[in-house]
């Protein structure tokens, strides 16, 4: 038998970090992919970050005519022959969660694929916290980062992660309040009505979800024929096929009624619903979910 696909070993924590803005040279995988894909759409991403009436320190700027004297800051404008004020920040950045799915299945990778499912939504994950960090949003991952506004987001995150010693199957919603945004990456490979219940769970709670649904294309497509392995990545249960591509026809037609019911819930809850295929770019995707946010924020009164 020809091997098809294979499991991959876990990414190592280690390629999730930065060791130096500076030294791009020396910048781990992962971070950079992230980082080049956020700056392929950033373009695209419209912040809400702006001057205001906030607490949290924005910047310094020079001063400008007509501008308050009591804004101006002493101790930085003594540094040199300029006067520069404090501006804060106006405080209407939304709380975004991510989470990426660590189960075994996401460590998948067929011949016809160049990363894991794991690596695609490590890489997403973090591209997301790059350009909500830089349009001026709160990121928070759950039981892992809290809610954190900083320009380095995507940095922060990968150090969160790589201190987790261990990672729930499924994210814990304790911490998320009513109109915060949930960013979920997996397979969603599990049986629709135990997906149900759990969609459930979020939407009773007043969360916005969006789901990144991550698929190597060997799953979509079915491309096994003859004598053909199937290992279980959970319970190591082993199916052997004598004749795979009879199955290919019923395969394909449960795994896109499984998608579109995932398609109807969504929109049943006002979410958004994207696909990820491991052999197209990152970028799509993120792009598409930069559509759904631009167009309900501005319905809902505000600028994303």
């Amino acid at each position: 038998m020809a091997a098809t696909g294979t499991i991959t070993s876990p990414e190592q924590a280690i390629d999730l970090l930065s060791p130096s803005r500076q030294q791009a040279a020396l910048m781990p995988d992962l971070i950079t992919q992230a980082r080049h894909i956020a700056g392929s759409v950033i373009n695209g991403w419209h912040g809400r970050r702006k001057r205001g009436t906030g607490d949290n320190f924005w910047q310094f700027r020079p001063y400008a005519q007509g501008d308050m004297l009591s804004r101006i800051d002493w101790r930085r404008s003594a540094r040199d022959d300029h006067t520069y004020m404090r501006d804060r920040e106006w405080e209407t950045a939304h709380t975004i969660w991510l989470w990426c799915d660590p189960s075994p299945s996401m460590l998948y990778q067929s011949r016809f694929s160049p990363v894991s499912k794991q690596h695609r939504a490590l890489v997403l994950t973090l591209a997301l916290a790059e350009l909500f960090s830089r349009s001026g949003e709160r990121i928070a991952y759950p039981e892992i980062m809290p809610p954190l506004l900083a320009r380095n987001g995507a940095e922060r995150l990968a150090t969160a992660l790589l201190q987790q010693k261990t990672v729930s199957a499924e994210p814990d919603l304790q911490s998320l309040q009513r109109f915060n945004e949930l960013v979920l990456i997996s397979d969603f490979l599990q049986p629709a009505d135990i997906l149900s219940a759990k969609l459930d769970q979020i939407a009773r709670r007043g969360i916005r979800a969006h789901l990144i649904a991550v698929a190597d294309p060997a799953e979509a497509d079915f491309p096994f024929a003859g004598r053909t392995e199937f290992r279980d990545p959970v319970s190591g249960a082993v199916l052997i096929a004598g004749q795979a591509q009879t199955y290919a026809e019923e395969y394909r037609r449960l795994y896109q009624a499984q998608r579109e019911f995932l398609r109807e819930t969504c929109t049943k809850f006002g979410w958004s619903f994207i696909t990820s295929p491991t052999d197209k770019p990152a970028a799509q995707a993120l792009t598409t979910l930069h559509g759904f946010l631009a167009q309900s924020h501005t319905l809902s009164g505000g600028a994303f």
